[in-house]
C-alpha cells in the first residue's frame, strides 16, 4: 500500500506563495510497470486510475539533469521571460495561471513570479487534465469563484503529439466562458496557443518527476478514491523528501528570469508557426507509425521529455532519435542503455522531434 500525507493546503515542496494543488491526497494500491502496461492496452483500466511507485533517481541520474539544468537554465529563463512579457500585453492587471499537473507545475511557478514582478496581479494553481477524461470540473469552478475567466490561462512544459492541447479544446468546448489558451515552452507539434519556440529541446524539469514538481505524482482519477465533488488525486511522495529538487530548481531559473524580463521581447507564436509544426510533427507519426504497424498511437510518445518519461513509467519497445552523442538526450540514452531498450538513430527523419518512443505492445 502507497502512504501520503494529506496537507491542509497543498502545495507539495513549493513556497506556500507560488502555487495552491487544487487536487486531494489519496492512498492506493502501486501497480507493477509491466502490469499496468497489460491493463491500459487491454483497455481493463484507464491510465489515470492507476499509479506506479516512484523510485528515487540514481546518482548518475542526479548528474546528467545538473549538467541539464547547468546548460539549459539560462534559456529556460530567456524563454520564461518572454512568455511573462507577452502575457502582460494581453492581461496586463490580472492573469490566472491554471498550471496542467504536473509537467506544468514548475514552469507555472516561474511564469508567476515573473508576472508579479513586473506587475500583474497573479494567482497560480495546479490543476489536474486525463487524456480522453478531461479537465478537473471542480477545480476550475473553484478557481472561476475567485478569479475572472477572461484572466485564464492553462500552463504546460510542452507539447508532445497535442493530446493534452486537444483534450483541454475538448473539456472547455461546452464552457463558453473560458477559452482554451495554453501556455507552452516548447511547442513542436503546434498545439498550443502560446509558445516560446517551436524547438524539441531539454528543458531540464522535463527529465525529473515528483523530485522537480515539489513532491507530486501525476494525478489519480480512480472511482474508489475520488467522489464526484472531490478534485482529481495525487500522492505525495514523502519517501523522495532527501531527493527533493523543487526549490533549488526554482531559484537558480529564476535569477536568470530577472535578468533576461527587462530585454525579452514578447513571445510569438502565430497561426504559421503552428500549421508548419503541426504539418511536420503529423509526419513523423505517420510514418513511425507505418513502419511498426502501430494502430495504438498513444504508443508514440515524441519529444525529448515525453521519450524520456515513457522510459520511465512505461514498456518501451524502441528509441528513434536524431543522433545518440547530442548531450541533450543523454538522460533519455542513460535510461535505454540501463534498461536494454533499443536506440535507432534516424537522422533527420523524426524532426522536429529529437527523440520518439514507441511503447511495446503486451498481449
Amino acid at each position: 500500500m502507497i502512504t501520503a500525507t494529506s496537507p491542509v493546503a497543498l502545495h507539495g515542496t513549493f513556497d506556500a506563495a507560488d502555487i495552491t494543488f487544487l487536487l486531494k491526497p489519496v492512498l492506493v494500491d502501486s501497480t507493477d510497470v509491466m502490469e499496468k502496461e497489460r491493463l491500459i492496452q487491454s483497455g481493463a483500466r484507464h491510465y489515470s486510475e492507476m499509479i506506479s511507485f516512484e523510485k528515487p533517481p540514481t546518482l548518475a541520474y542526479e548528474a546528467i539533469f545538473a549538467d541539464a539544468l547547468d546548460r539549459g537554465a539560462e534559456r529556460m529563463g530567456r524563454e520564461i521571460a518572454s512568455l511573462a512579457v507577452a502575457l502582460q500585453r494581453i492581461s496586463p492587471k490580472i492573469v490566472t495561471l491554471v498550471s496542467l499537473v504536473r509537467a506544468g507545475a514548475p514552469i507555472g511557478v516561474l511564469l508567476a513570479r515573473a508576472l508579479k514582478r513586473i506587475g500583474v496581479d497573479v494567482a497560480h494553481f495546479g490543476v489536474s487534465i486525463v487524456r480522453d477524461r478531461g479537465l478537473d470540473h471542480n477545480a476550475l469552478d473553484f478557481i472561476l469563484a475567485r478569479r475572472p475567466a477572461s484572466s485564464v490561462f492553462f500552463v504546460d512544459g510542452w507539447t508532445g503529439k497535442g493530446a493534452i492541447a486537444s483534450e483541454l479544446e475538448r473539456t472547455l468546448a461546452r464552457r463558453a466562458e473560458v477559452e482554451p489558451r495554453l501556455v507552452v515552452l516548447a511547442d513542436p507539434c503546434g498545439g498550443a496557443w502560446l509558445a516560446a519556440s517551436g524547438e524539441d529541446w531539454l528543458i531540464p524539469s522535463g527529465i525529473l518527476g515528483a523530485t522537480v514538481s515539489g513532491l507530486i505524482s501525476r494525478s489519480i482519477l480512480n472511482d474508489d478514491v475520488v467522489g464526484p465533488g472531490d478534485f482529481h488525486g495525487c500522492i505525495v511522495w514523502s519517501h523522495l523528501r532527501g531527493y527533493d529538487r523543487t526549490r533549488p530548481f526554482i531559484e537558480t531559473v529564476e535569477t536568470h528570469v530577472e535578468a533576461a524580463l527587462a530585454t525579452t521581447p514578447a513571445a510569438e507564436w502565430t497561426s504559421a508557426h503552428r500549421q508548419e509544426r503541426a504539418a511536420a510533427s503529423s509526419d513523423v507519426i505517420d510514418a513511425i507509425a507505418a513502419r511498426h504497424g502501430v494502430t495504438n498511437r498513444n504508443r508514440i510518445k515524441p519529444g525529448i521529455a515525453e521519450a524520456t518519461r515513457a522510459i520511465l513509467r512505461r514498456v518501451p519497445e524502441r528509441i528513434f532519435v536524431d543522433d545518440p552523442a547530442d548531450p541533450d538526450l543523454a538522460a533519455l540514452v542513460h535510461l535505454a542503455r540501463s534498461a536494454k531498450v533499443p536506440l535507432d538513430r534516424l537522422p533527420g527523419d523524426v524532426a522536429p522531434y529529437r527523440a520518439v518512443t514507441l511503447i511495446r505492445p503486451i498481449a
